[in-house]
């Protein structure tokens, strides 16, 4: 019998384990793929980040499992246009139909880190001060002061569908279909 050893990707952790399953990560490489594949079950992955292309590797592996693939441009908070580009994640996790989803970044800690500080402060409703601890410990105590006030201010009214709203977001209030 063999064992089979499944390595999680750079600063892997659940975000939300309820009704649906959402993560959060670095780029997984191919020493992360046989547990993604046989512990996650993922419909949909959400990579936030710079990196144009993707290595064949991982287009192989997305293709192999059926996974569907976002890929939003995001440098920093700090760049124009952001405001849409985390609309656009906002949107893939309001729709339960994209679950089981994986967001991840190149490192997990601060792109990941500011769109998790903002879905569990307009989904989850936590504290900032949570928030902030929670970022801090995924950026390795390195907060960038700018994402912090970034999640702290951030707000939108984006239209979701209230049939494909997930559970877990509780306190989400513009929606369709009321």
């Amino acid at each position: 019998m063999q064992l089979t050893h499944y390595i999680p990707p750079l600063n892997f952790s659940p975000v939300i384990a309820a009704d649906v399953s959402l993560y959060r990560s670095g780029y997984p490489m191919p020493i992360n793929y046989s547990f993604i594949r046989d512990q996650l079950n993922l419909q949909t992955i959400i990579y936030v980040g710079d990196k144009t292309d993707l290595s064949e590797e991982y287009v192989t592996f997305l293709r192999e499992q059926g996974i569907r693939f976002h890929r939003i441009e995001m440098e920093s908070c700090r760049e124009e246009h952001i405001q849409e580009r985390i609309e656009e994640v906002l949107k893939l996790v309001l729709n339960v139909n994209n679950f089981p989803i994986l967001i991840h970044s190149n490192k997990g800690k601060h792109r990941v880190g500011v769109i998790v500080g903002i879905i569990r402060k307009l989904l989850q409703g936590w504290s900032i001060s949570g928030i902030y601890q929670e970022y801090g410990l995924f950026s390795g105590g390195m907060k960038d002061e700018v994402d912090l006030e970034f999640i702290t201010m951030f707000e939108t009214d984006i239209a979701v569908e209230k049939d494909k709203l997930p559970r877990f977001a509780k306190i989400y209030k513009p929606i369709r279909g009321d």
